[in-house]
């Protein structure tokens, strides 16, 4: 199964850059199934669900957020219409929406797409993540329920992605971070078989802050003193992401590698899908 997770779309120029080429990537790459996060597609704070399903219409097969779920107070209503929209499955009982879902993908393999953020410089800080991410392989274990299982561990630390990787380490297909914006460069997989990478980066403009127009978080940290609202960067986006190869067999990872594409990053496409 050939999989493309994307990184936090930032702005509109951010959520357009992957709307313009996801639906290309679909065709020309063959993929079987696409991730993309969608926490800071509004303005960079959130999404809308116009926002959602124009990213569904792209090609995304689901949407995953974070932190920032809540910002676009219609996301309260509209998560609990849309199966493929998710939340961190971490947050209290009762919380509206869902954290995970299973899928069908393109090949007709059964895809675990699970949301879980982590608690490590987080805010809100939620249920613990490590217990999730239990409850979930529990109830729909890899090979028997689930072909392929895939975690978006939204989170700060880069210390609990990487346990967090460990944790599921051959029980699940795939664990990519996101949160940070920036891409690292620690793709691999674990001696389980469970594909890894700390970061996805962001999909948006990256001369800027983390996706934001840089001049008022480098005031924050000269002045210590706010003088306007953070803004999404507009400037041309650079897609990032990563792609990964899964074995029908197994449900373990087989290939990965990064996938950026734009003007600010050098563009790569993972080797196995040239």
């Amino acid at each position: 199964m050939r999989l493309l997770f994307l990184g936090d779309m930032v702005g509109k120029t951010g959520r357009t850059a992957v709307w313009d080429r996801l639906p290309g990537l679909v065709s020309d790459l063959k993929l079987d199934f696409v991730i993309v996060n969608g926490e800071n597609a509004a303005g960079g704070f959130g999404i809308t669900e116009d926002i959602f399903l124009e990213t569904i219409n792209a090609g995304a097969d689901v949407v995953t957020t974070g932190n920032h779920v809540w910002d676009q107070k219609e996301a309260v209503v509209f998560c609990e219409r849309h199966d493929q929209f998710l939340r961190p499955a971490n947050y209290p009982a009762g919380t509206p929406g869902r954290g995970s879902g299973l899928y069908y993908a393109r090949n007709g393999a059964r895809v675990l797409v699970a949301n879980i953020m982590g608690r490590v410089f987080m805010h809100p800080e939620l249920d613990d993540p490590f217990k999730s991410a239990e409850a979930i392989l529990d109830a729909c274990p890899l090979k028997e329920q689930a072909d392929a299982i895939i975690f978006d561990f939204h989170a700060e630390a880069t210390s609990e992605k990487q346990c967090f990787g460990h944790f599921v380490d051959g029980r699940a297909s795939f664990v990519v971070g996101t949160h940070t914006h920036v891409p690292t460069a620690d793709a691999q997989i674990l001696n389980g078989g469970t594909a890894y990478m700390s970061d996805a980066g962001m999909c948006g403009d990256y001369d800027s802050s983390l996706g934001m127009e840089k001049e008022e978080p480098l005031n924050r940290f000269i002045s210590k003193m706010p003088k306007g609202r953070f803004e999404a960067a507009s400037g041309p986006a650079t897609i990032c992401g990563v792609g990964v190869e899964i074995s029908d067999a197994t449900g373990l990872a087989e290939k990965i590698a990064p996938l950026r594409l734009g003007p600010r990053l050098a563009e790569t496409i993972p080797d196995f899908w040239r």
